[in-house]
């Protein structure tokens, strides 16, 4: 088991045919040898588990990779604070995070936008 960086960046859409790579998160988690989120590692290594959402025109956001009640999971930013702003991930405990997959993120605008892997490495 082994806390991986994991770099997702926006897939195309309307807003953008191409997908962008200046639209996205990188986010820490441990990820089993499948390259799904391992929930016992995360309960014991979940201070480790960061976000940063990188959106052109916008500043940073930085927060925590959260498992919510009924095991869903969440990314949690510091400076909102309020449980309402959190960004699901949809269905994250059924995806394996490996390049070239996609998830779906319900993000504060309750819009869902889909996010293609691009990249999971060991933290620098």
């Amino acid at each position: 088991m082994t806390i991986m960086k994991i770099r997702l960046e926006l897939a195309r859409d309307h807003d953008f045919p191409s997908g962008s790579p200046n639209h996205g998160y990188e986010f820490t988690a441990p990820l089993n040898e499948t390259g799904h989120i391992d929930p016992a590692e995360w309960h014991k290594e979940r201070d480790h588990c960061r976000v940063v959402r990188f959106w052109q025109g916008e500043e940073d956001e930085v927060g925590h990779l959260i498992r919510k009640p009924g095991g869903s999971w969440a990314f949690h930013y510091d400076i909102l604070g309020d449980e309402d702003d959190d960004e699901a991930g949809y269905r994250f405990g059924d995806h394996a995070f490996a390049p070239g997959e996609y998830v779906s993120i319900k993000e504060h605008d309750d819009v869902l936008r889909t996010f293609r892997v691009v990249t999971v490495q060991e933290p620098t």
